[in-house]
């Protein structure tokens, strides 16, 4: 288990990847931008970008409407 910031607050997490974080969070795959310490993660590098202890990880989703 890895205690990272998320969205500015402290979580534990088990997921060991970007991937698993997001699906760890009930969050949807469309629509979403994760970055890590201030990086941009594309979304065909989460599987392969590895979560570490304090960490963070900022993700917003994009909203529609007017």
């Amino acid at each position: 288990m890895i205690e990272v910031e998320f969205n500015g607050s402290s979580v534990s997490s088990l997921a060991t990847s970007v991937a698993d974080f997001v699906e760890e969070r009930s969050l949807p795959r469309v629509g979403v931008a994760v970055a890590i310490n201030g990086s941009v993660i594309p979304r065909s590098e989460w599987a392969v970008t590895a979560l570490l202890h304090a960490d963070v990880i900022e993700i917003v989703t994009a909203a529609a409407g007017g």
